[in-house]
């Protein structure tokens, strides 16, 4: 087996950086080119998608348990157990994923219907829904896959995989949206069968790739003959981990069903405004994950006061660069919507959602970095408590309060996004400086 390459926060966290950057344009493309198709089908899509965010998190668990143990068996030398560990979490993300892809299949209507979304969305809603839900095992397994070459430190490898699956995608969208050379125009019905095409390849090569990497190293073979101590310990991590993702993407499909309350126009403002603001914060989500990479990594050897420093370096790195990127993006946010649509309400709506995210993105910095930091260090319970807490308590109920009852619509939405964000990431700091986290190790090691 290579032994796992050398770890720098910048070594992983610009091919991150570009991995996340095209699962994003992957994600604008399908909205910018059916945007030429009709809004109505962009907001159908960004509900569809809203669902299948939920699914994707629930897909984490397991991938983000891989990654974090993974790392800290390396840091410990421990090469056969991370080689176990993955050919575990693997297993466990196919069968479950098999399951959820069968119920959005089977329920994907009653679901949209539990949603109340307009009448005029429900029919694509329901095939996008259905054909990329169908199939969203194979996400599942590109998560698991891409989460243990980057804790190997193959950062580059998920990157070139993700790009390559852009390309393909945005040619499927471009063939099955506009109908070049006789291709028949099938609008979101194409762009889910351009995503599912892109993804399958992606998986094949992905999984060629760990295979080659990790050559004679993972045990496939003894797959049922693996301690069961290593899917307690995936679930340990692993569960609590994607409860904090997983009630933010229930609170934000809860928002999604209040912002419909409004109108069509405010959910396809919603979709535009989110799609332009990954942007913002995504040099944010690189960071964090490349942080906890390093962490695990410095965890797993016991070198705790270099975790420490490590963190809050990152953190002040992630504010300081979210920060500019929302004043940057305030400045042209006209032209950017300008994009999608010619509608002025919408541009104008949006880009005063994009002047709010100055105030904004600081606060979600310190989310994405110090609450990877945790998991990776093993705290994982606390987040998922003050997250439940402030997303339901705070995000989701002023949004209905401040945007449907004081009639403030979108921009009350994004005030109560503001209050949740920055009140989540100063519990979350408080907690790392506690080194709480430190105590939690020692305690593990002794059982």
């Amino acid at each position: 087996m290579k032994k796992p390459v050398k770890l720098t926060l910048f070594a992983l966290t610009w091919p991150i950086f570009i991995e996340i950057s095209l699962h994003m344009l992957m994600g604008n493309a399908d909205t910018l080119m059916l945007s030429q198709f009709s809004d109505n089908s962009v907001a159908a899509v960004g509900i569809s998608n809203q669902i299948l965010f939920l699914i994707i998190v629930m897909f984490g668990f397991v991938a983000t348990g891989t990654s974090i143990l993974v790392a800290q068996y390396i840091g410990a030398e421990r090469h056969r157990s991370a080689a176990e560990i993955s050919v575990v979490s693997i297993a466990a993300n196919l069968g479950f994923g098999v399951l959820l892809s069968m119920a959005i299949f089977i329920f994907n209507e009653q679901i949209l219907q539990l949603m109340d979304i307009p009448n005029e969305l429900l029919a694509e809603s329901t095939v996008y829904l259905k054909i990329v839900g169908g199939l969203s095992f194979i996400q599942a397994l590109i998560m698991t896959t891409g989460a243990i070459l980057r804790s190997y430190g193959y950062t580059k490898d998920a990157m070139y995989v993700t790009l390559g699956m852009n390309i393909l995608n945005v040619i499927g969208n471009y063939l099955f949206i506009f109908g070049p050379m006789g291709f028949p125009i099938l609008g979101v019905e194409g762009v889910a069968y351009s995503t599912v095409t892109s993804r399958l390849i992606g998986l094949i090569i992905i999984l060629i790739i760990l295979l080659k990497r990790i050559p004679n190293a993972l045990p496939f073979k003894e797959l049922f003959s693996l301690p069961n101590t290593h899917i307690k310990n995936l679930l340990r991590i692993g569960v609590p981990s994607a409860g904090e993702q997983l009630s933010y993407n229930a609170s934000q499909l809860v928002i999604t069903a209040f912002i419909a309350m409004i109108g069509t126009e405010a959910i396809t403002t919603k979709v535009y405004t989110q799609n332009i603001m990954m942007f913002i914060f995504l040099f944010a989500i690189a960071i964090g994950q490349g942080t906890q990479i390093i962490i695990g990594h410095m965890v797993g050897a016991g070198k705790y006061e270099e975790a420490y420093k490590r963190c809050l370096k990152s953190l002040k790195l992630a504010i300081l660069i979210s920060l500019i990127m929302a004043i940057a993006f305030s400045f042209v946010s006209r032209s950017l919507f300008g994009l999608f649509t010619d509608n002025q309400d919408i541009i104008t709506l949006g880009s005063t959602l994009i002047l709010l995210t100055i105030i904004l993105e600081p606060g979600r910095s310190f989310n994405l970095v110090i609450i990877n930091a945790l998991r990776a260090a093993g705290d994982v319970r606390f987040p998922v408590y003050i997250g439940i807490a402030s997303m339901w308590g705070i995000a989701a109920t002023l949004s209905y309060v401040l945007g449907i009852v004081f009639g403030l619509g979108l921009i009350g939405v994004w005030i109560s996004f503001i209050l949740d964000e920055w009140l989540r990431g100063i519990l979350m700091l408080r907690r790392w400086r506690s080194r709480i986290w430190i105590r939690k190790q020692f305690a593990q090691r002794e059982q």
